[in-house]
């Protein structure tokens, strides 16, 4: 298979590429005339004890509130070290153990199959399992549906696995959602997010009247104190000491004053230390004689109580000494209620409390909190005054804005729905003449310009024949003008010293080897063969004669899988013509039982497949024993090919019946199978397979699901993306989690071609469906998924 250029700058996402609209949702989404969407919400969640589970709770309860067009399916992470019950909790489609590599597996399989329109992920390393929570990667590799990234902790000089892990995450996203400027800007330039992807929503807040602390104390008990308060799971990282050392200056000038520290001990720090750090402060304050002016609220509070217990304080205390700390919840929550806050320079007080919003001290300094403190209870009118501008900073940020934004995140990744194309025009050839010149065909574009660097192979020349012999609405000298160019790249790049054909060659034409892969020689074989059975020429034909009887009998039929499976392809093409032809039959009985030893050995309960792994072109593995068995009456051989046909079928088939090729990520990978990145090679492939498959056992469900990998050219896939274009022929190389990749390369656009014909062969078989038409995966999902016979 043809590898992809290096040039990133055509990879784009899909609003850049031009494939996709994402605009019209937006537009449909402000008309009051939303889509209905379906998302997966991954992360922790409540009853879990930690920030990020309440802001997931926050999420999935605000869209239900604000938004209920837009459903949330809660794939909770679970602590194996403290096991949370989620009986009855709303919401809960799957709990995922976050130490087990199964769970993710089963968790990923479970989203893929149910269809979602987009997975909503909140990332914080110490969630998710493995060290640095690395077992986060090949979850969202295993995704299918568009990607919506929340990254909670993002570090200026992060270790070499926590840079890795963000940046993986960062080229699967579709969109990243971020709760500060400086985040946006940091994920640019430090882990190469593309800006067209960030966007900016500040974390959401409640929408309370103003002023009602006098009624609140009078609820807890605290009326004719002034209150200080700070709220959040205790840690060595809040910075409590500075506070607790401030109190002996704020309580000489307002002895009135109680300092409220609500929140539990994390509970990670009460695994390693117990009490120790709450402990310490205590023993700090009866050192400094405060204690009586110091209230410990002892555990982790809900979100309505926590804000009951916010509404009751005057002034709002986060003495955080990590500065770069880029999200607070409990800071946002504490500026919608109107409260003075007084904060260390951290990343997310910097940004929210901007304009005299709040007051901004020095870090690790009892002094600045004291003098803060005290200016403000000793001035009614400032303190008053602060509180008005960070309730009025506050309406920015509260639930209904938040919930309308995220909608619109949610709207803007979601693939559109899948499409169908109807009828089967026959493309035009100008992508291909576009790549051709006298030499050949050129390997790669960027975009739909010939890219000249890459010169030429064997594998593209030799499809680029078998499309000679097939198209329609040429004037017969222009076809045989293209297939003797193609034709003369196969010849010149016969090896006669190895007894080999070269692949790769120079734009100078010069080679770049002297022996091509394996691969690439079964294709050449298989060239020879569909051109001597399908070239209308017959001067054309002869040639491929000649080349076949002197280059077949150097193909070893216990070679690379793939090698030997197009090789009998090549062999099946010329025994249709002659039957009787000794060479071509020995080679499709040595290769189908090869093929078969194959599958004896790697096939397991789950795994009915040739390898452990899968590659490229995987259908062709089967065709080549449906062809095989069909030709020698070998039932055995026949009835393997069918069988891992339907089993590769399954596999390539979404919840929503579109075309989900076997992504490249899954090379090289046993046992698994991954959704990107998606090729028209293995559309192709599906597509001529399922062919065969039917031309051999007049089975509707084939030709159902050759429509499926048809209709993925057009947008019935999981972006939402039109890959090919009939007026011109092109095709776009692929589908990656961002959307299409906008270069028009020889493989992608050879294999749109030859799909074509292929249906169009498929559609005019004897026998066909009476139904016809081309109507969509959607209503046939069960057909189309191609359960084994």
């Amino acid at each position: 298979m043809n590898g992809a250029p290096v040039d990133t700058l055509l990879h784009q996402a899909p609003e850049q590429s031009g494939n996709v609209n994402r605009s019209a949702s937006v537009v449909d989404f402000r008309r009051n005339a939303p889509r209905k969407l379906r998302i997966a919400l991954v992360g922790t969640f409540t009853p879990r004890k930690c920030g990020i589970a309440t802001f997931t709770s926050d999420i999935f309860e605000k869209l239900a509130e604000f938004h209920p067009e837009i459903t949330a399916e809660v794939y909770a992470l679970d602590d194996p070290r403290r096991r949370e019950s989620y009986r009855g909790v709303p919401g809960i489609a799957g709990i995922i153990n976050s130490e087990d590599a199964a769970d993710y597996e089963e968790a990923a399989r479970a989203i893929n199959d149910s269809g979602v329109d987009a997975v909503w992920l909140q990332h914080e390393y110490g969630i998710f399992g493995g060290p640095d929570g690395e077992m986060v990667c090949d979850f969202v590799d295993r995704l299918a549906a568009p990607l919506i990234l929340t990254p909670h902790t993002m570090l200026e000089h992060p270790g070499e696995r926590q840079d890795a892990i963000l940046r993986r995450l960062v080229a699967r996203a579709s969109r990243i959602m971020v709760m500060s400027r400086y985040s946006r800007d940091l994920l640019a330039t430090r882990y190469g997010a593309p800006n067209e992807l960030l966007e900016v929503i500040d974390h959401g807040a409640p929408d309370r009247p103003f002023g009602r602390q006098e009624e609140f104390k009078e609820r807890f008990g605290l009326a004719g104190r002034r209150v200080l308060t700070t709220f959040g799971l205790l840690g060595p990282g809040k910075g409590l000491e500075h506070a607790v050392a401030a109190l002996p200056a704020i309580v000489a000038e307002h002895p009135d004053v109680l300092y409220r520290i609500i929140g539990a001990t994390h509970p990670n720090l009460i695994a390693e230390q117990g009490e120790s750090y709450r402990e310490g402060l205590q023993a700090r304050a009866a050192e400094l004689g405060v204690s009586d002016h110091i209230e410990w609220v002892d555990r982790f509070l809900d979100t309505d109580e926590l804000l009951d217990q916010l509404e009751a304080c005057d002034i709002y205390l986060t003495p955080y000494p990590n500065l770069q700390q880029s999200t607070s919840g409990t800071l946002s929550y504490a500026v919608a209620l109107g409260k003075a806050v007084v904060s260390t320079p951290y990343r997310h007080a910097r940004e929210l409390l901007v304009d005299d919003v709040g007051c901004i001290i020095e870090p690790a300094s009892a002094d600045a909190i004291a003098t803060a403190v005290n200016h403000l209870l000793g001035d009614p009118a400032a303190l008053e005054g602060l509180q008005r501008r960070a309730y009025a900073k506050g309406r920015e940020t509260i639930w209904p804005r938040f919930a309308a934004k995220s909608a619109r995140l949610i709207a803007r990744a979601a693939a559109p729905a899948p499409r169908t194309h109807a009828g089967l025009p026959t493309p035009s050839l100008e992508g291909v003449l576009d790549m051709t010149d006298g030499t050949g065909m050129y390997q790669h574009a960027i975009g739909i310009v010939p890219d000249r660097r890459h010169g030429y192979c064997l594998d593209d020349n030799a499809r680029a024949l078998m499309l000679a012999n097939l198209v329609e609405d040429l004037p017969s000298q222009e076809r045989s003008r293209l297939a003797v160019t193609y034709a003369s790249f196969v010849q010149h790049a016969w090896n006669e010293d190895a007894r080999v054909f070269r692949n790769f060659m120079r734009f100078d034409r010069s080679w770049c080897e002297h022996e091509g892969s394996d691969d690439s020689n079964g294709r050449a074989a298989w060239a020879l063969g569909r051109t001597l059975a399908d070239s209308p020429d017959q001067d054309i034909r002869e040639w491929a004669r000649i080349w076949f009887d002197r280059t077949f009998p150097a193909f070893d039929a216990n070679g690379s899988p793939r090698a030997v499976a197009f090789a009998m392809l090549g062999a099946a093409a010329r025994l249709r013509i002659e039957p009787e032809h000794a060479v071509s039959r020995a080679y499709l009985e040595q290769g189908g039982a090869f093929l078969a030893q194959l599958l004896e050995k790697a096939r397991r309960p789950d795994w009915a497949w040739f390898e452990a792994v899968l590659g490229y072109d995987n259908p062709r593995l089967s065709q080549a024993l449906v062809e095989a068995g069909h030709l020698l009456g070998r039932e055995d051989f026949l009835a393997c090919g069918i069988d891992t046909l339907a089993w590769i079928a399954e596999r390539q088939i979404g919840a929503s019946g579109q075309f989900r090729p076997i992504g490249s990520d899954s090379f090289g990978h046993e046992h698994r199978h991954l959704p990107f990145d998606q090729q028209p090679l293995e559309a192709q492939a599906a597509i001529e397979a399922t062919h065969s498959a039917f031309r051999a056992t007049r089975d509707h469900r084939w030709k159902i699901h050759a429509r499926a990998a048809w209709n993925w050219f057009f947008g019935a896939n999981d972006r939402g993306a039109v890959l090919a274009d009939i007026a011109t022929g092109r095709c776009r190389d692929g589908i990656n989690p961002r959307g299409p990749n906008a270069n028009c390369g020889a493989e992608s656009i050879l294999a749109f071609q030859l799909a074509h014909y292929s249906m169009i062969a498929l559609e005019t078989e004897v026998g066909g469906d009476s139904r016809g038409g081309f109507d969509g995966a959607r209503d046939e999902r069960v057909e189309s998924a191609i359960a084994a016979p």
